[in-house]
């Protein structure tokens, strides 16, 4: 039932099924100053459902909705009956909420209807909503529109009522951003948080949506406006007397500055968009170390078959976790070891291809067995390899994982000198693993960035590709070559930062950014 509403709506749009005259209109296609509506909670039974409206009618139709003289008062709550404008029936008593624009979420006129989640009552009230159309003139007015309550109370026409359309995906937030209420940034922000499904994606996208990187934007940009005046006023009027002393060499200094920054944030790109898209963490180790037991574990269900035998993992199997707050896509790999036959020997070499891919690798070892060849061919292949690396040379970090502890005497693990830092666990018990997951949180809070301290992270390649745009053009920056090819620098480069917190974006741009936004928000 829920997956036709909209079909209902979008019908009801159209045309009314109820008894109606129609009458003809000058108003525009659906498109500029069209008032839309939607319902914006999620769907399926539920207490409450909220259905928004965006545009100039939006007060028309309340007043219509509500049979009532006046609007409510703006940013209350107030509880109304809502009735059929063709036939007057009611539909549901509801909380409405008026909000003139442009102190509104779209900056225009929005209405929130309040309504009772049942199926039958929203899509009533979506069809209500659909059949408020110009051409339409019911035969039936409203309960309490008749007699002395003319059509002058309501500024229209005798008999009419305002259009309304079904919104499309994402056009609400479309009008906010296009009436200067969100920036681009800050309506990429809104869609990570929608989407966002651990506490570290939830933290990041309401720095976002707050504002952080635009303003970190803006400020750059407002550096690069200034140093560009001071180019250009040099070249206007280098010869004469009125300019400072030494003006193209603070310009000089603040763009370098900004080089700098630039830089930096870029060295940490990857760090946001792991923490959107999520970390890739890959379980690795020789055969029966517990790598399927430790997958089971993490994620909290039986994702893995777990049994003694050696080899029964023969293709990498991939789940999307969350560990510690942070998004991973957690795989359980085949064990390390030569194979016995071709379809194991397919096994490793996949094993060994997503070890290449990993953000952060589980290198698990049976520590009661940690003299055994396979141990030790582990350590020194994989282990050694990936700890020998410096963080500045490589992104991949390593945890060693000790399993099956609960084997091993009081005094733990033999002696072995060569022996990495490690941790010891029990998959079996579960000793050990809040230690895990601490280390876990350190380790992703390193890959993917804390967001909660530092500055505001790259999310998405559109950020990349302007800030290195960005940092490009200012490598072409040589005042003390040619001042015009400085400015012109200057000017692209500020162009980067401009497109991307929004201004002067196409409009392919923007449908893609759009796009992922539901119907209602």
């Amino acid at each position: 039932m829920w997956r036709g509403l909209w079909t209902l709506a979008a019908q009801a749009a159209r045309g009314p099924r109820r008894l109606c005259t129609r009458r003809s209109s000058g108003a525009a296609a659906p498109g500029s100053g069209a008032t839309i509506f939607a319902l914006s909670s999620g769907q399926g039974r539920c207490g409450i459902a909220v259905i928004r409206t965006s545009g100039p009618s939006s007060g028309h139709a309340l007043r219509i909705l509500t049979a009532a003289r006046d609007l409510p008062p703006a940013r209350h709550a107030s509880l109304r009956l809502l009735s059929d404008p063709c036939s007057g029936e009611p539909l549901d008593r509801a909380l409405v909420l008026w909000f003139p624009g442009p102190r509104s979420f779209t900056g225009e006129d929005c209405v929130e209807f309040h309504v009772h989640g049942g199926p039958a009552v929203v899509s009533g009230v979506l069809q209500a909503l659909g059949e408020l159309q110009p051409w339409v003139r019911c035969l039936v007015l409203p309960m309490g529109l008749g007699g002395d309550q003319g059509a002058s109370d309501w500024d229209l026409p005798a008999g009419s009522v305002p259009g309304l359309r079904p919104a499309e995906a994402g056009e609400f937030t479309r009008r906010a951003f296009a009436n200067g209420k969100l920036n681009l940034t800050e309506v990429e922000g809104l869609a990570d948080l929608i989407h966002a499904e651990t506490e570290a994606q939830r933290r990041q996208a309401l720095r976002q949506l707050d504002g952080e990187l635009g303003h970190l934007c803006r400020g750059w940009a407002e550096t690069l406006t200034k140093a560009l005046a001071h180019v250009e006023a040099y070249i206007d009027f280098g010869e004469d007397d009125n300019l400072e002393e030494g003006v193209l060499e603070q310009a000089d200094i603040e763009v370098r500055a900004l080089e700098v920054a630039l830089g930096a944030h870029l060295r940490d790109a990857r760090r946001g968009q792991r923490l959107r898209s999520g970390a890739h963490v890959v379980v690795t180790g020789p055969p029966n170390a517990g790598k399927s037991s430790l997958v089971n574990l993490l994620s909290r269900k039986p994702v893995s078959i777990v049994s003694p035998e050696p080899g029964t993992t023969r293709d990498v199997l991939e789940t999307p976790v969350d560990l510690a707050g942070f998004p991973v896509l957690l795989s359980d790999t085949a064990g390390l070891r030569e194979g016995v036959g071709p379809v194991e020997q397919e096994g490793v070499r996949r094993a060994r291809e997503r070890l290449e891919q990993a953000d952060l690798i589980l290198a698990m070892l049976d520590a009661s067995d940690l003299a055994s060849p396979s141990s030790c061919n582990f350590l020194a292949t994989v282990v050694a390899s990936v700890g020998a690396r410096s963080p500045s040379d490589s992104s991949q970090r390593l945890l060693l994982v000790l399993n099956k502890s609960d084997l091993l005497s009081p005094e733990g693990p033999g002696p072995r000198p060569d022996l990495p830092p490690h941790l010891l666990l029990s998959c079996l018990t579960g000793e050990g693993l809040d230690g895990l997951l601490e280390a876990l949180r350190k380790e992703l809070a390193a890959v993917c960035g804390d967001p909660s301290t530092g500055s505001p992270l790259l999310t998405r390649a559109r950020h990349q590709h302007h800030l290195q745009g960005c940092l490009d053009a200012l490598s072409h920056y040589k005042p003390s070559k040619d001042l015009a090819l400085a400015a012109e620098a200057l000017r692209v480069a500020r162009g980067h930062l401009t497109r991307l917190t929004g201004g002067g974006g196409t409009e392919e741009i923007l449908d893609i950014i759009f796009r992922d936004f539901c119907v209602g928000k």
